[in-house]
């Protein structure tokens, strides 16, 4: 817990709270955050370079408050990716989704209202319910990490929140919920006129569909989805968000004014249309999981089916810290969510996964 000065007027349920975040550990193979371990195409760099310097001369004025080119392109590729008819009225960027989670709290949560979510889930949600003041309710998952539809259609009538929070592909477990449960959820949420936020933000990596289809029937539900992931753009940091233009106007209430630079806005609208390119790591890593898989089924270990790409194992001796830090001695970075019994891999490239399950090998041994 931090100490903090007597002077600093922190409200007092925050003075528990430590800033979110993974070690940041250099000289060791980073498999702990869930990044995409490809490095953006050499043909994306130099257009984004090339787009930014166009951009450049501009700098002096503030960017388009409502980033609406690339709100456009963001609908043309979901689309394209599920079939659907958005327009840029069902479409917001942010700074990561991160921003999209906290400025749907903003608008929909606070103080006197409840939010709900089925743990072990993203931690960043509680965490943003605490820090909007919005009263934060665990709901069960099974032991394998899935959600029992039935109990939670219970929950969610009997707690009756104004936010729901279903994160599929969930992390930390990869599992996901099947886009005819998540319906059953939008129903429930329907009765007592909640938000179901359907966070998405490895969709890419899932053969389920996306619970954007059901925004027409629903228009209460949102999915919340990322570039940091299938696109390998941690670093830009955007996320987005696919809702009816309703809950668009809500956010826009929210959001602070010119959040999203003209810098970022340029090169995510140069990724967008290279997606294909932007993509084309992704089968490698649905192989890589699928051979980390066997590699740690051959120590007598378990992974849990993954729909996204990284990996949660258990069956190792000894505690979550203890294996951790053995991986972190030999120079591999993975990340202890807080589950005892588990740790969680991303899945990085061939020669990183190779390195894992060496370092594996020598502590099950």
């Amino acid at each position: 817990m931090n100490q903090w000065p007597d002077w600093l007027p922190l409200r007092d349920d925050l003075k528990s709270l430590s800033p979110y975040g993974a070690p940041q550990i250099v000289d060791v193979v980073q498999l702990n955050t869930n990044e995409n371990p490809f490095s953006l195409p050499e043909v994306v760099q130099q257009e984004i370079v090339s787009r930014i310097q166009e951009v450049a001369g501009n700098l002096n004025r503030y960017p388009d408050r409502d980033a609406v080119r690339l709100r456009a392109k963001l609908a043309e590729y979901v689309n394209l990716q599920s079939g659907t008819e958005f327009d840029v009225e069902n479409m917001w960027a942010a700074n990561g989704s991160n921003e999209i989670l906290q400025t749907l709290f903003l608008a929909c949560g606070g103080a006197g209202r409840k939010a709900l979510g089925f743990t072990p889930s993203y931690s960043v949600h509680p965490l943003i319910a605490k820090i909007t003041g919005t009263s934060w309710i665990a709901g069960a998952r099974e032991d394998d990490f899935r959600i029992d539809v039935e109990i939670a259609v219970e929950q969610i009538l009997a707690e009756r929140p104004s936010l729901i929070f279903v994160t599929t592909p969930n992390n930390p477990s990869g599992t996901s919920t099947p886009l005819v449960d998540i319906s059953k959820l939008a129903q429930a949420s329907a009765n007592i006129g909640a938000l179901l936020v359907v966070d998405e933000a490895y969709a890419e990596f899932s053969t389920e569909a996306s619970a954007s289809l059901l925004i027409e029937k629903f228009p209460h539900v949102v999915s919340s989805r990322t570039m940091s992931k299938a696109f390998a753009f941690a670093g830009v940091r955007v996320g987005y968000l696919v809702a009816h233009p309703s809950v668009i106007d809500a956010v826009l209430v929210t959001r602070l004014p010119y959040h999203l630079s003209s810098l970022t806005q340029a090169a995510a609208e140069v990724a967008i249309d290279h997606a294909s390119v932007m993509q084309s790591g992704i089968d490698e890593l649905l192989s890589e999981r699928d051979l980390l898989v066997k590699g740690l089924e051959r120590l007598g270990w378990n992974a849990l089916e993954s729909s996204a790409n990284f990996l949660l194992f258990s069956g190792f001796k000894g505690t979550s810290a203890n294996i951790w830090k053995e991986f972190l001695d030999r120079g591999i970075l993975i990340r202890d969510v807080g589950l005892e019994g588990y740790l969680r891999v991303t899945v990085g490239t061939a020669p990183e996964n190779h390195r894992f399950l060496a370092a594996a090998q020598e502590i099950a041994q």
